[in-house]
């Protein structure tokens, strides 16, 4: 029997879920249906609920519905946990639903595998203090940086971050603007970008070699990464690679196959160039 997947959300008419699973899917040829779900505002539960009763075998979640995933959810990973927002459901044989965040391992291997940009030693920018950025931070602390530094507009949120965090590795909060000192990598995890706005960083953060990677994506580089590249960025990364392999390990997580993402990414590339 075909299982049932799909990705929630609201807005979702954008998503790149289905055909990303979808070509998994083929590619390790597992047998399933992979659909798009536009859920309301205030109505997750009901909806998941009714999803899982009528044959649902797992879910991706999507904005803004991940911190709704997490409480529905009857158990979590670690991760899951330590984001307390998720993005993958998975129904169990007992029927209960496992509750997984499967974007900070696709950040990390996005960076560490497709892009070869190592982590351990160096340090780190993280731009936001979101669910976003706390959906990540685990799985970069686990890379063993020199140093992560959380930056926002209200530090108190930062900080806060830092906190939750500082068994991991050496976090540490600021504002935008008194980021201290020059990094390897500043990572954007704020929605700055989509609103073509930027954070206000001084200058100093770059140096020679470092690398910027926006989550955000889009036709061509994004607001972020163009500024950067201004200011002498060499390599200016975005999210499309991310995107993939968080579903990728999402995938993983419900069949125990992983896929290829490789040829998925470029798909998705070639595609994006005739937007």
């Amino acid at each position: 029997m075909t299982d049932l997947y799909a990705v929630a959300g609201n807005p979702i008419g954008h998503s790149k879920s289905p055909l990303i699973h979808s070509t998994f899917a083929r590619q390790t040829q597992q047998d399933l249906l992979y659909k798009a779900l536009l859920m309301p505002l205030g109505e997750f539960a009901a909806k998941a609920e009714k999803f899982f009763q009528h044959g649902g075998s797992g879910l991706n979640v999507t904005v803004p519905f991940k911190e709704d995933a997490f409480r529905f959810a009857t158990t979590h990973t670690p991760r899951a946990l330590r984001a307390q927002a998720v993005n993958t459901l998975k129904k169990m044989p007992d029927g209960s639903i496992l509750a997984d965040n499967t974007d900070g391992v696709g950040l990390v291997r996005d960076l560490t595998l497709n892009h070869q940009v190592p982590l351990a030693g160096k340090r780190i920018l993280l731009l936001g203090a979101g669910g976003a950025v706390r959906g990540v931070l685990q799985p970069l602390l686990e890379q063993q940086p020199a140093e992560l530094v959380i930056a926002n507009r209200t530090v108190s949120k930062a900080e806060q971050l830092a906190r939750d965090f500082a068994d991991l590795g050496c976090v540490t909060a600021s504002s935008f603007a008194d980021v201290p000192g020059a990094f390897d990598l500043i990572i954007n995890g704020t929605s700055a970008s989509l609103g073509g706005e930027l954070p206000p960083l001084p200058l100093t953060v770059f140096k020679d070699g470092t690398v910027t990677y926006d989550m955000m994506y889009g036709a061509g580089r994004t607001v972020f990464n163009q500024w950067a590249h201004e200011q002498g960025v060499t390599i200016t990364l975005d999210g499309l690679g991310m995107l993939v392999e968080q579903a990728a390990e999402a995938f993983y997580c419900w069949r125990g196959v992983r896929p290829d993402t490789a040829t998925v990414i470029q798909r998705l590339r070639q595609e994006r160039r005739t937007y």
